[in-house]
């Protein structure tokens, strides 16, 4: 695994996102890419919701696993894509906010595996981002197969 960045990630990360129908159904956009760390952030859609009005776990699961997964992307050689081998989430706090922040983190790149650590963030009425969920990922890197693409 290379230690440097590559020169094109930020272009190869925001041309997979912009191919991912999933993050465009809800409404999120890709907002910060650096090299292990990427951000996606939402507003706050009442058509995403859970029956008692909250984000819904599955759409913080959602955002938060494209977070990571991205992260991950981003420190992966030009050849490669990401698929995700699993994921963990603990859901703190119930979705409530104007908008949504989920941060990813790579924490522990590989050669074949690579592990990322994400947050969810509500935000809003001026008061400081609150933390309603955390994820760790387990990422792939995918080389050679058919179809797939960094």
């Amino acid at each position: 695994m290379d230690t440097k960045p590559n020169a094109m990630f930020r272009e190869r990360v925001n041309e997979s996102f912009a191919r991912q129908a999933a993050m465009r159904t809800i409404g999120a956009t890709l907002t910060r890419v650096d090299y292990g760390t990427v951000e996606i952030e939402m507003d706050f859609n009442p058509g995403l919701t859970q029956q008692h009005g909250f984000l819904h776990a599955g759409i913080l699961s959602t955002a938060l696993d494209s977070a990571c997964g991205f992260a991950a992307l981003s420190v992966m050689p030009p050849d490669a894509a990401v698929l995700t081998i699993e994921f963990k989430i603990n859901l703190l706090s119930p979705g409530r906010g104007e908008r949504f922040l989920f941060r990813g983190e790579v924490t522990k790149p590989g050669n074949t595996i690579i592990v990322s650590d994400g947050r969810a963030y509500a935000l809003g009425d001026g008061a400081p981002a609150k933390l309603v969920a955390s994820m760790t990922g387990t990422m792939m890197v995918v080389k050679g197969r058919e179809g797939l693409a960094g």
